[in-house]
């Protein structure tokens, strides 16, 4: 008996030792495996269409990727790169003397009062400085292409990083579904309920594609279409920029074009700052109440609370990839608790929803 303890106890540690040192090799590419399963997931239904016209998972695998690439990736870079492109300009035009430092002049005679009284509280003198800000403007700029195509450690790491995702992809489409019956069968779960956890997974995913990033990507291309007509300096970067902060529940496109109404405002341009206002409410404030019963539809959510944490959270720990993680992450954690504290009950009574769990897609979720 005791060699029996001794053996089994021996081979726990070995096991947890093995699983260490996995774990030390994948940790590296755990963002580059986290963006294909995302990628497949969002589409798989069409890959599985693909796959019923051309009877060969292998070539339905390559369309799959290769339209992934065309739709997602290449696009993704090209923007990260204009993004960089266009803060820099942004930057110039500030160091030059742009109309920013003249309406933060306390001797302004259009918001002289207002800046003297925000000064009470808060000092705007890095703003006034055109070499500060560009500066800034820069780094965030940077950070925004960074996290968005991979170009941290410069063009070359992005190719690594975007050639891993595309390899990664190609298997994950081909041998999709044998890899999620392996996983199914290493799980400690019934097939129901891995079933489940599957499912769960893949409904959170689909809503957070579909009901967070489709909408921000809509609302920043509204309001960067808007400051493209009306003559406001960089809007691709201004229009990112509101993509990034419609993304993040609470927050949204207006904190970009509510300070740009107003400057135009300010500055004398009172037609221009009538029309963004509008444009901004009407038809940017609307996009997530039109659109969002359309894209997501009957896919159940999170409640907005934990969709709240989970985003800041998640953009915390992995970066953009956390807005579709972190839900992901609470969602399965919220199965699998489910799961433990229905384990003793019938299988009909089991599957009830989580009580942190709706299934009213008109509510907004981010």
């Amino acid at each position: 008996m005791a060699r029996t303890r001794a053996s089994w106890l021996a081979l726990l540690v070995v096991m947890a030792a093995a699983l260490y040192l996995n774990w030390l090799m994948l940790a590296p590419f755990v963002g580059v495996l986290a963006w294909a399963v995302v990628l497949v997931v969002v589409f798989y239904p069409l890959h599985r269409r693909i796959v019923a016209r051309t009877g060969s998972p292998s070539w339905g695998a390559v369309l799959s990727t290769l339209i992934v690439i065309i739709a997602i990736l290449l696009p993704l870079a090209l923007i990260a790169l204009a993004v960089v492109h266009e803060a820099g300009k942004f930057g110039d035009q500030l160091r030059d003397g742009g109309g920013l430092q003249g309406l933060l002049d306390p001797d302004s005679p259009a918001t002289g009062r207002l800046v003297r009284f925000v000064e009470r509280f808060v000092s705007l003198e890095e703003l006034r400085s055109p070499e500060a800000l560009s500066g800034r403007l820069r780094g965030l700029a940077s950070q925004i292409a960074g996290r968005t195509a991979g170009l941290v450690g410069g063009v070359l790491g992005a190719i690594v990083q975007l050639f891993f995702i595309v390899f990664t992809m190609y298997y994950l489409f081909r041998d999709g579904e044998s890899i999620r019956d392996a996983l199914r069968d290493l799980l400690p779960l019934e097939a129901e309920q891995a079933d489940r956890i599957f499912a769960r997974t893949r409904e959170v995913i689909e809503a957070s594609i579909y009901g967070v990033l489709i909408i921000a990507a809509v609302q920043g291309v509204l309001g960067g279409l808007a400051f493209r007509a009306l003559g406001l300096p960089s809007a691709l970067l201004w229009g990112v920029v509101m993509i990034f902060l419609s993304l993040i529940p609470v927050a949204g496109a207006f904190v970009v074009w509510v300070p740009a109404a107003l400057y135009l405002a300010l500055t004398g341009a009172y037609v221009k700052a009538g029309l963004l206002t509008a444009w901004g409410v009407v038809v940017i404030g609307s996009a997530d109440n039109l659109l969002r019963p359309r894209l997501v539809g009957q896919k159940t959510s999170l409640h907005e609370l934990l969709i709240f944490f989970s985003v800041l959270g998640g953009l915390q720990v992995f970066g953009v990839l956390g807005l579709v993680l972190g839900p992901v992450i609470v969602a399965v954690t919220l199965a699998l608790l489910d799961i433990f504290r229905h384990a003793d009950r019938p299988a009909a009574e089991a599957g009830a929803e989580p009580a942190f769990e709706r299934q009213d897609e008109s509510r907004e979720t981010g």
